[in-house]
């Protein structure tokens, strides 16, 4: 199937020359979605560091990889080279400052990782002002039914398949198990990528030798999925210190395992500022279904947050509302650096709104307020018409993001 991210790199191409790093969890159809750039090129080179004969050419140098590439040859539409997993090459940065400066005016250069790029740039110059980055995300709602590119953040209602919407919420959205839409195949795929994650690339690339315990932690955060991060029960239950946690969490989000959602303080009265909350990339993983809808949106939040972010059309943020005396709604999002809208999120069809809603409305001045019910059927209205709090069907709602 088509993924929105190809016609990003279409658009990119099209009009930068600084280099896209595509970065993203394991399996997320990175290295897919880079391939079809083959459509924009007369010439497409693929260089992965897992390739032990990729491996020699980048390490022989820029001037060895632009000769693989035959750049001194003449093309009507530039050549790409695309370096798969590069980052695991610990001067990594310094071979691609050296080759973009070298070579910037003769291709294109996709850069591709499943680890956050930003952890690994110690050492070296700066490439600042040399790429630009898009956070790659599994499959959502609004991805199923749309991947054209807009220049605007919301867009019309397009109504999903109960199918698909189902298929999402039970295989999640990585590309594999959703298509296959089978429990078996999904099982193993998830053992074998659960492997590849611990065993391979966090031993590999971080300073973590306790594994058995990181993939503890990685089981205790499934069951507390949505709920607030409590550093100090995560250490008694694992046996290590708060402040390793702290630093395993850090290593897991790194690499796309999991990620954090904080309080949102500014103009709430007795506000929380302290803990953080926790969600899974892949909402699969979660088998209580209220927290696993919860997990849901949150992931659809995050991809939109990020990809609006990158694609240049504001700075965007995601968070949550909570006081002392614990009312709460479970998102809000920022546009801007100011709140833009709250939602709460209700696996069934509720009639009756959340009062928080309405309370955090008013101290935010947040101009939506919904209220996603994630077992209601699609209703062709726009959601963003409506400036006071309202109960919306999930796949009316979800449709409207990224």
């Amino acid at each position: 199937m088509r993924r929105l991210y190809e016609n990003l790199i279409q658009q990119h191409v099209a009009h930068y020359q600084q280099m896209l790093f595509l970065a993203g969890p394991r399996q997320v159809g990175k290295t897919t979605i880079s391939l079809t750039a083959q459509a924009l090129t007369d010439r497409l080179t693929y260089l992965n560091w897992d390739n032990q004969d990729h491996r020699k050419i980048i390490l022989d140098g820029p001037t060895a990889v632009a000769h693989h590439m035959e750049l001194s040859g003449v093309y009507v539409k530039k050549p790409i080279l695309i370096l798969d997993e590069l980052h695991k090459y610990r001067r990594w940065k310094t071979f691609l400052k050296g080759f973009f400066d070298t070579y910037r005016n003769q291709l294109h250069i996709i850069v591709t990782g499943s680890s956050r790029l930003d952890i690994y740039r110690s050492g070296g110059d700066s490439l600042m002002g040399r790429y630009f980055p898009y956070r790659v995300h599994p499959l959502t709602v609004a991805e199923c039914v749309r991947t054209a590119i807009s220049h605007t953040d919301i867009h019309p209602p397009t109504p999903i398949e109960s199918t698909l919407f189902d298929a999402l919420f039970e295989f999640g959205g990585f590309p594999e198990p959703f298509l296959n839409k089978d429990k078996q195949f999904s099982h193993r795929w998830k053992q074998l990528r659960k492997e590849q994650l611990f065993r391979g690339d966090i031993r590999d690339l971080s300073r973590i030798q306790e594994i058995d315990q990181l993939e503890l932690l990685s089981e205790l955060i499934k069951h507390q999925a949505g709920q607030l991060v409590n550093y100090s029960n995560l250490a008694n239950k694992i046996k290590v210190s708060v402040d390793t946690i702290r630093r395993w969490i850090n290593t897991l989000s790194s690499f796309y395992h999991c990620f954090i959602v904080r309080p949102w303080s500014t103009n709430i009265s007795r506000s929380l500022l302290k803990e953080p909350k926790i969600y899974l990339w892949d909402w699969s993983d979660i088998n209580d279904i209220g927290k696993r809808a919860e997990n849901f949106v949150a992931s659809h939040l995050l991809k939109a947050v990020h990809f609006w972010t990158d694609q240049g059309l504001g700075n965007y943020g995601l968070y949550f509302l909570r006081d002392k005396e614990k009312r709460e709604v479970d998102f809000l999002v920022t546009k801007n650096n100011q709140p833009w809208f709250l939602a709460e999120v209700k696996y069934g069809d509720n009639t009756s709104i959340s009062r928080q809603l309405e309370m955090f409305q008013q101290q935010t001045k947040a101009k939506h307020a919904f209220q996603i019910a994630i077992n209601k059927e699609f209703i062709p209205v726009d959601c963003f018409s409506y400036h006071h709090p309202v109960i919306v069907p999930a796949k009316t709602w979800l449709s409207q993001l990224i």
